[in-house]
């Protein structure tokens, strides 16, 4: 049995039907009933709605489990706490394998985000579970290409003259089901997760324009405004956290780039990584299946 968290979010939606198709067995764990419903149709039997952060709620999400995929939940305010908690109850639990989503990059904890996942690496090390970590780079995300191919607008939240090494999910989660299902040749390895290319705003709207046939602006943003596309109009207080994860993004994106190196992901995929003009094409001809042509 494996157990996957936030199995409804970003790498969850692409995970879970990869562990069935192979055969294995998952119990998800989610936060909302509509999340339980769309994975129950997906063939999940055992599907678990609570909140990681209960101590009485992750112990029962993991008895009677062999592996453990944990990703913290985007930008919630107790992910530190939920991550300690649960490599705590898979080591009373007895878990065998316990392989954790963190960032690539944890020790720059002048980013927020970095900070929690890298407290809950340290504390996994120590908890003498066999264990793997991945370390995958930014996401390729729809979310940042909607704008592009609805407004011809492709937009960052930090400095557009800074380089970043990107990831694709599927690849992502193609090495996630390796590791799951590898046995112990995954055991006690870290892995930095990186797709080819290093680039600026400016280049990754340019491969846009060039997917879609048409100019891209490109367009810089700050924190606040990049936030509110996601939240709308919310309480300034209930974005507290999200604010502040996201302002430290800006803060070190602006100033120093965020790169890595492809090498592992191509070894571990035994093939080349996705390309972001692959990813953008990928996704633009589900647009254009979904939406029609940009007219």
């Amino acid at each position: 049995m494996i157990l996957v968290t936030a199995a409804n979010g970003n790498q969850g939606r692409l995970l879970v039907p990869k562990l069935l198709a192979g055969g294995a067995s998952v119990r998800a764990c989610v936060r909302s009933e509509a999340s339980a419903a769309r994975l129950r149709a997906l063939g999940v039997t055992e599907v678990l709605v609570g909140d990681l952060s209960e101590p009485a709620f992750v112990a029962a999400a993991v008895q009677g489990v062999d592996k453990v995929y944990h990703v913290g939940p985007t930008l919630h305010p107790h992910e530190r706490a939920m991550g300690l908690n649960l490599v705590d109850a898979a080591a009373a639990a007895g878990v065998r394998h316990f392989v954790f989503s963190s960032v690539l990059h944890a020790v720059t904890t002048a980013l927020v985000q970095h900070e929690l996942k890298r407290d809950v690496e340290e504390h996994l090390l120590s908890s003498g579970l066999e264990f793997t970590i991945l370390q995958p780079a930014n996401y390729m995300l729809p979310l940042k290409l909607r704008p592009a191919f609805e407004r011809g607008v492709f937009e960052l939240s930090w400095s557009l003259e800074r380089r970043q090494s990107m990831v694709d999910l599927d690849d992502l989660t193609d090495v996630a089901r390796l590791v799951l299902t590898g046995g112990a040749s995954h055991h006690a390895a870290t892995y930095e997760l990186v797709g080819p290319g290093r680039f600026t705003a400016h280049e990754l709207g340019a491969v846009i324009a060039q997917v879609v046939g048409r100019p891209i602006e490109v367009r810089e943003i700050d924190a606040d405004t990049y936030l509110r596309s996601w939240v709308g109009d919310a309480n300034p207080a209930d974005v507290a956290h999200e604010l502040r994860v996201l302002r430290s993004i800006t803060a070190r994106y602006s100033s120093h780039d965020f790169v890595g190196n492809p090498n592992t992901l191509t070894w571990l995929l035994g093939r080349p990584p996705t390309t972001f003009e692959q990813y953008v094409r990928r996704q633009y001809d589900q647009y254009v299946r979904r939406e029609g042509p940009w007219s």
